[in-house]
């Protein structure tokens, strides 16, 4: 019998740094796939990739979070953990895509929102509400796919989707654990405590109700191309009033499916 895989042996995959990042799936899973910059208001952040390109020849608008492979790389996207303005271009993409009638997909991986003194003095906070409100109302599908470490606001900003995917390997959490145990245990060396407690795997999360389908990992850039392709094509069925409501209960219901678990 294979050894049980453990919650923080997930958290380590999920960080693993030769794991695929979005721009590999972009490259693997979209054609003629061609990068959009800036918000409009200050710059461009490279910790997000948007454009756009076709899936099986429809055209789509797709979002990464980025990390690196590398010291260099990671410098040049800062660790995966976007500015404001990162959130803010891919809200200008979104609208764009709405305007446009493309389906949006998203791919998340990032340790959190970028906490430094300058995103905050150009309100990190407000970007991020603002994605979750404008997301929730966007007339197109939306497909969000955790690929790596999805923490915090910074994941949620790109997350609100009528469809979640999730790598059998990822993990999506509302912190960090370390940072869970430094604030809940007092002491972060609890982090495999924390990370069995806070629920934070695609296995977790698939009960809970917060995710629609986990993805295998033995072909996991065709697999997830298969993933994305199918569930496109069942929202693509809907007429926009319906996926707009659908969408709206979907997040109402969210945590329930653990209370249902519970009493069965």
């Amino acid at each position: 019998m294979a050894n049980k895989i453990e919650e923080w042996d997930r958290v380590l995959e999920a960080r693993k740094p030769e794991r695929p990042k979005a721009l590999d799936y972009i490259n693997y899973i979209f054609t003629d796939f061609m990068e959009m910059h800036g918000d409009r208001y200050f710059g461009d952040d490279k910790a997000i990739i948007g454009g756009i390109g076709f899936l099986n020849n429809i055209p789509v608008t797709v979002i990464g979070e980025q990390k690196g492979k590398s010291t260099k790389e990671n410098m040049e996207r800062n660790f995966g953990m976007p500015n404001p303005e990162g959130y803010r271009k891919a809200l200008r993409l979104m609208k764009q895509a709405e305007k446009f009638n493309r389906p949006i997909i998203t791919f998340i991986d990032t340790p959190g929102a970028y906490p430094g003194l300058g995103a905050e003095e150009r309100g990190q906070g407000e970007a991020i509400a603002k994605n979750l409100l404008e997301m929730s109302k966007l007339e197109v599908p939306i497909i969000c796919v955790v690929i790596g470490e999805g923490s915090s606001g910074g994941a949620l900003a790109i997350g609100v989707g009528d469809k979640i995917l999730m790598q059998e390997n990822s993990i999506y959490s509302v912190l960090s654990p370390e940072g869970f145990a430094s604030i809940l245990y007092k002491d972060s060396s609890l982090y495999k405590k924390a990370a069995k407690e806070m629920k934070i795997t695609a296995k977790d999360l698939k009960k809970l109700g917060i995710v629609d389908e986990i993805i295998k990992e033995d072909d996991i850039l065709e697999n997830t191309k298969k993933a994305i392709a199918k569930n496109l094509k069942e929202l693509l069925s809907l007429d926009k009033n319906k996926l707009v409501e659908n969408r709206y209960q979907k997040y109402r219901k969210i945590g329930k499916g653990e209370e249902n678990d519970i009493k069965g």
